[in-house]
């Protein structure tokens, strides 16, 4: 028996997860076993289950993550699974904030069946698979660099927290949503603060935000 990859497939559109599947087996056979979710608290559950996946494949625009907040959060808590990063958007700016963000490599969803079981035995490899044109990218301003590292210092809980705190639940609606009490929330909401160092409800959802695509 030879050498098997576990790989995680994270993507919202069981269309898209089926055709991810399909290139994956015909290129790579035998040598995958293949695991799908459809969010990120799905992902998070799994990833917390078992932290030693040869690959995750992500999708951008997930539900629960906005913009590359599910990437730098997963990079914070789990830096030793490679992740390649799925998207229908396609500029170069997406590829090289993945880049940024500590992925291994970028995969628009108009590639070929070809072109995705090449980037992923690429990254299989031990390598990286990016699009021709992202070299020498300008890279994060201090600033971006300062947002991403407190995004990727939250727990899963933490995370999922404050993207409730964004969508504007209130600590009864979040804590009756995850199944725990409100002083738990609180509790949480406190160490988001202090971790995103900022003092309200709107500063956190601003940090947020500028995860999101455009910034």
């Amino acid at each position: 028996m030879g050498l098997t990859y576990d790989i995680l497939i994270a993507d919202d559109h069981p269309l898209f997860r089926s055709a991810l599947r399909q290139a994956l087996r015909d290129g790579l056979g035998e040598t995958v076993s293949l695991s799908e979710v459809g969010s990120i608290s799905e992902l998070q559950q799994r990833l917390a289950e078992r932290a030693d996946w040869d690959l995750v494949l992500l999708d951008l625009n997930m539900p629960g993550a906005y913009g590359f907040s599910g990437l730098a959060q997963m990079r914070g808590q789990y830096p030793q699974i490679p992740v390649i990063l799925i998207s229908a958007q396609e500029e170069p700016t997406i590829a090289r904030r993945a880049r940024d963000f500590g992925a291994s490599g970028f995969i628009p969803k108009s590639a070929s069946l070809e072109a995705i079981q090449a980037a992923v035995q690429s990254v299989l490899d031990g390598s990286v698979c990016w699009p021709l044109g992202i070299d020498n990218p300008p890279g994060m301003s201090d600033e971006q660099q300062q947002i991403s590292e407190r995004v990727a210092s939250l727990t899963p809980q933490q995370f999922r927290v404050l993207t409730m705190v964004c969508d504007g639940l209130l600590n009864k609606q979040i804590a009756y949503e995850l199944d725990v009490s409100e002083a738990t929330v609180k509790a949480h909401v406190t160490a988001i603060f202090r971790k995103l160092n900022v003092r309200t409800r709107t500063q956190a959802a601003l940090v947020l935000q500028q995860m999101e695509l455009a910034s």
